[in-house]
């Protein structure tokens, strides 16, 4: 890693080539057949909706990696990664079944740099932005080897990693806060 000014700049030796393709080459993609009044509170297996909230639900219809974007509402802003069993919603898209040449974590993570201009710029207008299959089909995956995907991977599931624990020490002092904020004032807590 370089830095100029405080800005670090990120530099990879890549000694690939990088390759492009539609992603309908590359993975299987399908929506689901299941409304949000399927949820089960407490259910055993998640169950996507469009929304960032993942609901729960008795029932999978897909066992393995994928995934999955709204297909409506909050279009190329919410993204979820998952490998276990699962049910999705009907306007909600699964991607899976990855090409040997790509990992499915790094298109995770690609969707996540890259996707939101294409939707916005794709969407069908309603009452709220509409996602249509060709649009996620014809997206385009620019990639290296699987060797340099895993770099990738690898480095962005760490810094996922530390900003999930810094979220969690983030709730952790909020909840002291309000405990504090609850005692102080009542007496009920002394320094």
């Amino acid at each position: 890693m370089e830095e100029t000014s405080n800005v670090p700049k990120l530099r990879f030796k890549y000694g690939d080539t990088w390759q492009s393709s539609k992603l309908h080459f590359l993975a299987d993609i399908k929506t689901g057949n299941k409304d949000l009044k399927d949820n089960v509170k407490g259910g055993k297996y998640p169950f996507f909706v469009r929304s960032n909230h993942v609901e729960r639900i008795n029932s999978y219809s897909f066992d393995g990696e994928a995934i999955l974007i709204p297909g409506d509402g909050n279009v190329g802003q919410i993204y979820h990664y998952i490998i276990g069993k699962f049910d999705f919603h009907q306007r909600v898209y699964k991607i899976s079944d990855f090409d040997s040449n790509i990992m499915g974590k790094y298109i995770y993570y690609y969707f996540q740099k890259n996707f939101l201009k294409e939707a916005l710029r794709n969407s069908v207008k309603a009452t709220v932005d509409s996602l249509r299959l060709p649009t996620i089909k014809n997206f385009i995956i620019n990639y290296p080897s699987i060797k340099e995907q895993e770099k990738i991977v690898k480095m962005l599931n760490n810094i996922e990693k530390k900003i999930n624990l810094l979220y969690k020490q983030q709730d952790a002092l909020n909840d002291f806060k309000k405990f504090c904020l609850q005692n102080l004032f009542e007496g009920k807590l002394r320094f």
